[in-house]
């Protein structure tokens, strides 16, 4: 009640005619993030419960949390064994390391972002918009570690801006944004998103990890596969998450934590996440039957960014279907794409991120369709009466 009380004197000075009006947005998107707020909509359907968008994406941080936590452990896992010390090193060792080496990138992806929905709600007045609490901290988990800062600052201010803020901001959205931050590393600087020399930090941190040669190179499992060498990570690797990848997508564990509770909470759908599950174990069913891949369908599932995308990308509520049958077809097809550019793009062995975008493209289409085959089947009923 003493911050509420405290936030209670403030108000006024962010009030119109306050000598701090000007930064009235700034204040409100504080305000509103600590508290609900109490008034409703002017017009329209008013919905009485005491959960907002922002407690939604508050939610969804929590289930990042995980996936976040595990990768940062994994880091200074990575580290360590690539230097041969990790059996002299204890737990909060490598936690840590992992730890220092994420951190300013969630920094840089917040500070970036945030900054930027500031300023751009300064400049035209109006509330500050929530939509990237979950963007930034979904954009350092889908990179590579060694992904230099000031190349992840340029990709956040150019996805906030061209795929946010241009459309209209929080909902508004065609694209996932976090996944345009994504693309745009990796086609505008593809030496630092991909290759074998960016899986694993190579410096120590405030005395902690190892410094690497600058000649070592760890390629990651689908790398290796799509190189036409079997991959030297277990399966049992591949679903703990102690393998080279991006930050947050190595351990299906995590993210199935992640998933739990986004499926318990009602957050997420979970026809569209089972769907993409689907889709992606026919392809790659498929193509295992014809000899087009060699490893089991299950492993697909299990390897890159499949799993991270199919629980946190795939389920956007912005940029994914929202028809209930479209939510089949959209996940379906993400799963199918994702396999497919997988194995027959020997180049990029990952395919989720363009399998989302692709299909982000394409979502209001098929939600079209599905409205309009209900509207014609409607009006066949009524027209046989």
């Amino acid at each position: 009640m003493s911050l509420r009380n405290y936030l209670n004197k403030l108000k006024p000075s962010f009030e119109e005619g306050g000598k701090l009006h000007a930064f009235r947005s700034v204040f409100d998107g504080f305000e509103t993030f600590l508290f609900v707020p109490n008034t409703t909509a002017k017009s329209g359907a008013h919905i009485h419960d005491a959960i907002d968008s922002k407690r939604i994406m508050s939610m969804v941080v929590i289930a990042l949390m995980p996936a976040m936590l595990f990768g940062m452990y994994n880091v200074g896992y990575q580290n360590y064994l690539a230097a041969g010390t990790l059996q002299q090193a204890g737990f909060w060792s490598i936690f840590f390391y992992g730890f220092l080496a994420v951190l300013p990138k969630i920094l840089v992806s917040y500070i970036v972002g945030l900054g930027i929905e500031f300023a751009w709600a300064q400049w035209k007045g109006e509330e500050i918009q929530e939509g990237y609490l979950v963007s930034g901290i979904l954009i350092p988990l889908i990179i590579p570690v060694g992904c230099p800062l000031w190349i992840l600052a340029i990709a956040c201010a150019f996805a906030v801006i061209f795929a946010k803020e241009i459309f209209g901001g929080t909902g508004m959205n065609i694209f996932n944004v976090a996944l345009v931050t994504r693309a745009f590393l990796f086609f505008s600087y593809p030496q630092k998103m991909s290759g074998d020399t960016v899986w694993v930090a190579s410096d120590k941190i405030f005395g902690l990890g190892n410094t690497l040669p600058d000649t070592y190179t760890c390629a990651t499992p689908l790398a290796q596969i799509g190189q036409g060498t079997d991959a030297t990570s277990s399966l049992c690797d591949m679903i703990t998450g102690f393998i080279p990848g991006s930050i947050g997508e190595t351990s299906v564990i995590a993210i199935a934590l992640g998933a739990i509770l986004l499926l318990w909470t009602g957050i997420a759908s979970w026809k569209t996440m089972l769907s993409v599950f689907v889709g992606g174990s026919v392809m790659a069913a498929i193509f295992k039957a014809v000899g087009m891949t060699s490893i089991p369908f299950y492993e697909h599932l299990v390897l890159g960014g499949f799993a991270f995308g199919a629980v946190f990308m795939a389920t956007d509520p912005v940029t994914s279907a929202r028809t209930e049958c479209g939510k089949w077809v959209y996940g379906f097809l993400i799963g199918v794409m994702a396999i497919i550019i997988r194995v027959m793009n020997p180049g990029y062995p990952e395919g989720m991120m363009l399998a989302i975008l692709f299909m982000n493209m394409f979502a209001p289409l098929i939600d079209h369709c599905v409205v309009q085959r209900n509207v014609s089947k409607r009006m066949k009923r009524i027209n046989n009466k």
